[in-house]
């Protein structure tokens, strides 16, 4: 486990020194590209205006670190491997050097590409030579300037010593193991040795000794008979936690929630951060209104052509599964016969699919309607459903419910999160997986679920619906 699974609050102050750091490291890379160029005796004279070289270091700056909390940099740099720092840090710069370009036009200015590049090489190197070495850098910092955080364990058995070694692993961040609190008598050894105190002894300890922090592994049967341990914690003001192992084969993130007074424990298998799922939504109702302006005059000649080629409505409905199983009726362009529907029993032995109902060169399509898949126009009335809330444009797929009813168990999952235009899978084989791989990575992406997850689905879309490549 490490230090940011156990203590995120302290994390945060982490990535924030993170964060600092790179404004300066990027300050100091642009001062240094300038000066060079200044240096550098071409034909053309570079020269920046004091304002406008403020402004260009602030978008500079700012771009850096907004780059780096959007794609999760600083989440990982004190502990990730080289190759994994070295690659963050080029994308970061990459795409940072491209934010100054585009202020550059939006400014109308004229800046030289020695400089610019310069800067990106500049910023890349500085950056890369702090992360690689960024443990020991703020391990010495906080021994040096920070004070130590003192805590201790209630508990002796497997997870109170996996609770001890992790935080001994966080000495660098100024974690300090100071013993354990159990009734049975000895010592406990992990890298060092450590007292066992009984618990008795705790309102002494707290008399003579710094406690920060004490932290709770024990049974969940034990805990009710600790309330007075706890109670005492909460009247000298010590920070107490609990080690939530309860279930230890659940997946789910946990955290602490309250109805009015009451504290509820909250299991949460799908991504539950409020504001990050309302910013989707915004940018879901903003892009989607924004495409069906300007798909309108496209979408009623489509209308048009499938009225004019085969008998039947331009749109076609049908109920499917949305979030937790809400049902709704979903839109599409209709690319098969009028009468698809009634004949997919007699095509049921066809379907490439265990679960999904999947026919390759599907004979029910019509002619436009095998153009209007291939590239996925079929697809663009869903952008109605989006504007509604009853999908997302990133998401699994929405199911019918016959389908939903074949799922096993730990498929069912996928319906926590809103269904989407695109998803995953979509992106990486389309029509071409399997149906046990579609779920498996419906689950890695609700598992791994971000605003920047979103954006690289939908700009890995894009080539994909072009060329129609994986669609059938």
């Amino acid at each position: 486990m490490l230090f940011s699974e156990v203590f995120s609050r302290h994390y945060r102050k982490v990535k924030a020194i993170f964060g600092l750091t790179d404004v300066l490291l990027v300050s100091i890379a642009f001062i240094a590209a300038y000066q060079t160029r200044i240096l550098l005796h071409f034909e053309r004279v570079f020269y920046l205006d004091f304002r406008v070289g403020a402004l260009l270091l602030a978008v500079s700056a700012l771009c850096w670190v907004a780059i780096g909390y959007w794609f999760n940099v600083y989440e990982k740099l004190d502990s990730a491997h080289p190759r994994v720092v070295l690659r963050d840090t080029f994308q970061q710069c990459a795409l940072g050097t491209i934010c100054l370009v585009v202020a550059q036009f939006m400014l109308r200015l004229d800046l030289s590409r020695p400089f610019v590049a310069l800067f990106a090489v500049y910023a890349w190197v500085l950056l890369c030579l702090f992360r690689l070495n960024a443990a020991r850098v703020i391990g010495a910092v906080r021994r040096e300037f920070g004070t130590a955080h003192y805590v201790m364990v209630v508990g002796s058995g497997e997870n109170a010593r996996h609770l001890g070694e992790a935080l001994e692993r966080s000495s660098d961040y100024g974690i300090r193991l100071m013993g354990f609190l159990d009734d049975e008598p000895g010592q406990i050894t992990l890298a060092e040795t450590y007292p066992r105190h009984a618990l008795s002894e705790l309102p002494e300890l707290l008399r003579r000794h710094v406690i920060d922090e004490i932290i709770f592994a024990v049974d969940s049967r034990r805990l009710s008979e600790m309330e007075e341990v706890f109670l005492l914690c909460d009247e000298v003001g010590v920070r107490t936690r609990v080690v939530v192992d309860f279930f230890p084969h659940v997946n789910s993130q946990v955290y602490l929630d309250r109805l009015g007074v009451t504290p509820l424990l909250t299991f949460s298998a799908a991504p539950h951060d409020e504001i990050r799922l309302l910013a989707k939504r915004i940018s879901d109702f903003v892009l989607a209104a924004a495409a069906l302006i300007l798909l309108l005059p496209f979408m009623l000649l489509i209308a048009l052509a499938i009225r004019l080629t085969s008998p039947g409505p331009a749109i076609f409905r049908q109920v499917r599964c949305g979030l937790n199983g809400r049902r709704f009726v979903f839109y599409k362009f209709r690319s098969m016969c009028n009468n698809a529907e009634e004949l997919k029993a007699s095509l049921m032995h066809l379907s490439a699919k265990s679960t999904a109902f999947k026919i390759p060169n599907d004979p029910r399509q019509t002619v436009v309607g095998r153009f209007l898949r291939k590239f996925s126009i079929d697809e663009w009335p869903q952008l109605w459903n989006v504007l509604k809330g009853d999908m997302s444009l990133v998401g699994p797929r929405p199911a019918v419910p016959e389908e939903v009813e074949l799922y096993k168990t730990w498929q069912r999952r996928r319906l926590r999160m809103r269904p989407g235009l695109t998803c995953l899978w979509a992106v990486s084989g389309r029509d071409a997986l399997d149906f046990d791989t579609w779920m498996k990575m419906d689950m890695q992406y609700i598992d791994t679920w971000s605003l920047a997850l979103d954006w690289k689905i939908i700009l890995r879309t894009i080539p994909r619906v072009l060329t129609g490549r994986g669609a059938s």
